[in-house]
């Protein structure tokens, strides 16, 4: 199948391998001669509407290729036919050049990878300040509404299975605890202080490429670049860097928030965007993390009382450890704020700490 497609492009590959390790999409990385590439198949479970995110990559392509044309841009390779997404027996495929010399990382390893990656998701936003963010199509319709995560969750008081509701009461009281963090969210909404932007929304490290000098290139993955606010982008930095473990750590006393990390997401962050944040964006470093962290608890509690019908469990239980996990990570969190905001008090300009 991999052969037919690539033929469309006119390829005969020497050799084809799995890339990566996203949960998502299926990525593989083609070598034709002297030239790589990557093929990637959308999956169609959950992007609904393929052509919606070729119809977003080309207008943000058109946009960076006339306003930055030195931005290394991931643009995909348009078939024999002339398009750059191909549709064969009913599953959509794209190519997209292999950036040589790079490489992707799996874990913020250091203050300053996730320095430099939090600087690529802010130069990527503050490139395209000017472009049209209404031209973007919704590839994941509310996929960072914390009010609808919300709701899910109580629905799942109601609904789901009595027995794991039983057995997750307290867990259930922690979350609901932090209701309050919904509530900013939702005051977010209506300030207009918070500006929609052009926001990547999966800013785990591993969609960031590297030079051989450990300095960021560009960002990739972009399906879910859609508008958005600054604290989804910054927030899954923070969820997915801060602790040396991950989502799936099951000894808890192994989360933690390492501060050189957090104060290297938001200078990285702040060295691209600080002239286009506003002044109570600012302000919302902290809760971004709180925001996005508190947001995957839900979720995952939310699925662990539905028996597990989203994400899936690899074991009993996998979603209740992962939604504790998160809730942990959330605490420790919050109880660093202060020294965290100490961290960044060096910021020129107005300070971004929490202020709500």
């Amino acid at each position: 199948m991999v052969e037919k497609i690539l033929a469309a492009y006119g390829l005969t590959p020497d050799t084809v391998e799995p890339l990566g390790n996203g949960l998502i999409n299926r990525t593989w990385k083609v070598t034709a001669g002297n030239e790589q590439y990557v093929l990637q198949r959308v999956n169609q479970n959950v992007f609904q509407q393929p052509q919606h995110i070729a119809t977003n990559l080309e207008e943000i392509g058109n946009y960076l290729a006339k306003h930055h044309p030195a931005y290394l841009f991931t643009r995909s390779i348009a078939a024999a036919t002339g398009e750059e997404l191909l549709c064969v027996d009913g599953a959509y495929y794209r190519l997209f050049p292999f950036v040589s010399g790079s490489h992707s990382k799996d874990v913020a390893g250091s203050p300053q990878q996730a320095f430099e990656a939090a600087r690529q998701f802010g130069k990527f936003t503050r490139l395209l300040s000017g472009f049209d963010v209404g031209k973007l199509h919704i590839t994941l319709p509310h996929f960072h509404d914390l009010r609808l995560r919300y709701g899910q969750f109580l629905a799942s008081l109601q609904k789901g299975n009595r027995q794991r509701i039983s057995e997750s009461a307290s867990l259930i009281n922690a979350l609901k605890s932090h209701a309050d963090i919904v509530t900013v969210y939702d005051n977010i909404l209506l300030n207009p202080s918070f500006k929609l932007r052009v926001t990547h929304h999966d800013t785990k490290i591993s969609n960031v490429l590297f030079d051989e000098k450990d300095k960021g290139l560009c960002v990739i993955d972009l399906d879910t670049v859609m508008p958005g606010y600054f604290i989804s982008d910054v927030g899954d930095m923070m969820r997915t860097y801060l602790s040396p473990v991950s989502e799936e750590e099951s000894d808890f006393e192994k989360i933690d928030v390492r501060e050189e990390v957090y104060k290297a997401v938001v200078e990285g962050y702040y060295a691209e965007m600080k002239d286009e944040l506003t002044n109570e964006e600012k302000q919302g470093f902290f809760y971004a993390g709180t925001f996005m962290i508190y947001m995957q608890a839900l979720r995952f509690l939310t699925d662990h009382l539905n028996n597990d019908v989203y994400y899936g469990a690899a074991y009993e239980g996998h979603n209740y450890i992962r939604a504790k996990n998160q809730l942990t990570l959330l605490e420790r969190l919050l109880a660093k704020q202060e020294v965290l905001n100490k961290s960044i008090s060096h910021l020129a300009g107005d300070v971004p700490v929490q202020s709500f």
